[in-house]
């Protein structure tokens, strides 16, 4: 058989090259799961020892994970005030949120962003004479004495200021009540002996840890979101059989009421997206009427959702949703929702950011 090629023409070649052009790059296999895994956990790695990545880019391509370029700086330092600025006025959040099926695919990536964007944020600054103080907007929603569908109230404001040695009494102020002194010594009466009277003493409260936490607590928690994760579960035992569940609403709590360093933000992050059933929802709104993209659990007829802010990842706030109808109310009733504004440092209890401190 004759192989030999009949000799192209150069006009021949030239439509040869014109159609070539014409045709679809080849494609381009997708990445794995654990392939994609790895290369998070490097990429952040990375961030967390504050060195630069070493990998190489491919030119005139759309990187595949848009994520790494999230801005370095989640939120601005302005006097040691973490500000993220609510809109005019408080916003009066809705009672009932329209259905939503969360997607669990982007759930990791979501808290990547988050943790490379915390990863990045300037340290707090917080002495351990200090006090942490936090401001956000609150509305939990509330049920009459007859019974009835629960009723979500208007948003007011939250403001605490916590020792961050723990060694302090701190301060609890929301708008309509009265200031609640939170000590560190819990107040007990004592008998010596049969027949004697009560004497005044206090009680030493539990040592910090994650349901008890304190900023030096906080700063000295794994970076590792494997031995953070394992730690939060097991110093959350008793307060409910789901360990998963335990574990998303404690690292909730400990992002919108404490000040950790940014690694362990970071830390708190990586060890969210390795729950099991954590995933995405593409819209939603906090206590401030801020809307972003949250990051929810489900369990028990209740969906805990986490809020973020979609350019810079910002953590903005909570919500909590009913995902089945029960005596509280309907699907998609809203029982409680958050906003956190600032957190800084300060001297004294009732002191706000930028006073001075000695």
């Amino acid at each position: 058989m004759n192989t030999s090629r009949t000799p192209q023409s150069p006009a021949d070649e030239l439509l040869r090259d014109e159609l070539a052009e014409l045709l679809p790059p080849p494609p381009v296999p997708d990445l794995g799961p654990e392939r994609e895994h790895a290369l998070r956990y490097a990429v952040l790695r990375d961030a967390l020892d504050g060195r630069p990545s070493t990998r190489p880019r491919a030119p005139r391509t759309v990187p595949r994970f848009t994520w790494i370029a999230a801005p370095a700086a989640a939120c601005a330092l302005v006097a040691g005030v973490v500000v993220l600025a609510p809109p005019e006025g408080p916003a009066r959040p809705s009672g009932r949120v329209p259905a939503a099926q969360p997607s669990a695919a982007d759930a990791g990536r979501v808290l990547s962003r988050a943790a490379l964007a915390a990863a990045a944020s300037p340290a707090p600054d917080a002495r351990p004479q200090d006090f942490v103080y936090v401001r956000s907007l609150v509305a939990y929603a509330g049920r009459g004495a007859g019974g009835g569908a629960a009723t979500l109230p208007p948003a007011r404001q939250r403001e605490v200021w916590l020792s961050a040695d723990g060694s302090r009494p701190g301060l609890l102020r929301e708008g309509g009540a009265a200031d609640t002194v939170l000590s560190p010594r819990l107040p007990v009466y004592e008998l010596d002996h049969r027949g004697a009277g009560p004497r005044p003493s206090a009680l030493e409260a539990a040592p910090p840890s994650v349901t008890n936490p304190t900023h030096a607590y906080v700063a000295t928690l794994p970076t590792d979101p494997e031995a953070l994760l394992r730690l939060i579960r097991e110093e959350t035992r008793g307060e409910g059989s789901d360990a998963d569940q335990r574990a998303f609403r404690a690292i909730g709590t400990l992002l919108a009421e404490t000040w950790a360093p940014p690694k362990v933000t970071a830390a708190l992050y990586e060890a969210a997206a390795r729950i099991p059933g954590v995933a995405v929802l593409p819209s939603a709104k906090d206590a401030a009427g801020r809307e972003g993209v949250a990051v929810a659990r489900t369990a028990d007829g209740e969906q805990t959702q986490w809020i973020f802010d979609r350019a810079t990842s910002a953590f903005l706030g909570e919500r909590t949703v009913l995902t089945e109808t029960t005596a509280a109310g309907g699907k998609g009733t809203v029982l409680g929702v958050s906003a956190v504004l600032a957190k800084a440092a300060v001297a004294r209890t009732g002191d706000l950011p930028g006073a001075p401190r000695s």
